[in-house]
């Protein structure tokens, strides 16, 4: 698996770096091409499904305390972004799922968003 520009476990990208723009649909989304360019800039436990229409991840932790920890902080970010996943969270695991739900299917906010979550699970 290529992990692109991410090493040591610290993502090495601009996404972090940038803001969600508010999306009311009238674009198109992410072509299959442009999502793998974007996802090359996250964790590879990012994954694209649904023929690159959704982008998810599992993340796992130690305990519950940690993993509602870190549910709480995703949503955080999502709050601040103004971009909204779907966070499924057991005992030890957590799954983020991310689509634009305007345009069906992705755009950079999704991947802003998710590597705004990788730098929580980095630090």
């Amino acid at each position: 698996m290529n992990p692109g520009p991410y090493s040591n476990g610290v993502a090495m990208t601009t996404l972090t770096q940038k803001r969600c723009i508010p999306c009311e649909g009238g674009v198109k989304p992410l072509t299959r091409e442009q999502a793998e360019a974007l996802q090359r800039e996250l964790d590879p436990r990012w994954k694209l499904l649904d023929g690159a229409k959704m982008l998810e991840a599992v993340f796992e932790f130690k305990n519950y305390f940690r993993t509602l920890a870190f549910v709480n902080a995703a949503a955080y970010v999502a709050i601040n972004e103004d971009h909204h996943p779907d966070i499924d969270f057991g005992y030890k695991t957590a799954r983020i799922t991310y689509w634009t739900h305007a345009i069906g299917g992705l755009s950079e906010n999704d991947f802003i968003c998710a590597a705004k979550v990788d730098a929580l699970v980095a630090a």
